[in-house]
């Protein structure tokens, strides 16, 4: 169960790219401009729709599986990010994740979390909530880049941000493209627990007038672990009216964090 467990939190964090026929926005050259032009770019770019309606598929790595996982996405935005994962075509698992707690089960031990957010937070080493979910999702920043002040340099043709003030347990990078000012990565280390969250979007594609990430890739590694995920959308619709069901089926078994 904990490695099923695993997989779909995982995909949780990246479960973002798209696959249609559109032009890909490439990348133009970076042209030196202000840190709070950046930021302000950033934000102004923001995904702006309602919902997101999608399939997936998931190929998921680390030093004991390979495997490779159908996923149904709804996405409310600021309110709900539902999925329900098939092997095979055959369902396995289902997660709820709301403002206030994830809720998951998977159907091969017959096991259920319903909590916080706790079980994420623990296992990348950094504390996350619905909103950081939600913007890895969309290819924004997971900190609010407007509450604390960043130094910007270019670096690879990207506006690279650091934090000015140093964190002692964290490091935290941003990335972000010239052309869209979408992040194309941005990176949390964890110097305490040797932990790395490395997400990057290497190309985004114009639908209905917004950009959205056509691919997502995530790296998370400790001292002893890595694991990467690549995603590919079979289709997307944005602004579709979604239904969000989910129920426990019964007899399960809950599982409890210690």
């Amino acid at each position: 169960m904990k490695r099923n467990l695993k997989i779909v939190i995982v995909i949780l964090l990246v479960v973002t790219s798209c696959k249609t026929n559109k032009k890909v926005i490439n990348t133009s050259n970076a042209t030196k401009i202000s840190t709070k032009k950046i930021i302000n770019n950033h934000y102004s770019n923001s995904f702006n729709q309602k919902t997101i309606n999608a399939r997936l598929t998931v190929r998921y790595r680390d030093k004991n599986t390979a495997t490779s996982i159908g996923i149904k996405l709804r996405l409310e935005k600021d309110k709900t990010i539902w999925m329900s994962a098939t092997k095979l075509g055959i369902p396995i698992a289902k997660i709820k994740i709301t403002p206030k707690k994830v809720i998951y089960y998977e159907k091969i031990k017959r096991t259920y979390f319903n909590g916080d957010f706790s079980l994420l937070s623990k296992w990348l080493g950094t504390e996350l909530d619905y909103k950081k979910i939600q913007n890895i999702l969309l290819g924004q920043a997971v900190l609010n880049l407007k509450k604390e002040k960043y130094n910007s340099k270019i670096n690879r043709n990207l506006y690279q941000l650091t934090p000015r003030k140093k964190n002692e347990l964290f490091g935290i990078l941003f990335f972000i493209n010239p052309t869209n000012f979408k992040l194309n990565k941005q990176e949390i280390y964890n110097s305490k627990k040797r932990q790395l969250l490395s997400v990057s979007y290497p190309n985004y594609k114009e639908i209905n007038g917004e950009q959205f990430p056509k691919n997502i890739n995530i790296v998370a590694t400790d001292n002893k672990n890595l694991t990467t995920i690549k995603i590919e959308y079979r289709w997307v619709e944005f602004n579709k009216k979604l239904t969000f069901p989910f129920s426990v089926p019964r007899g399960y078994r809950e599982i409890k964090l210690k």
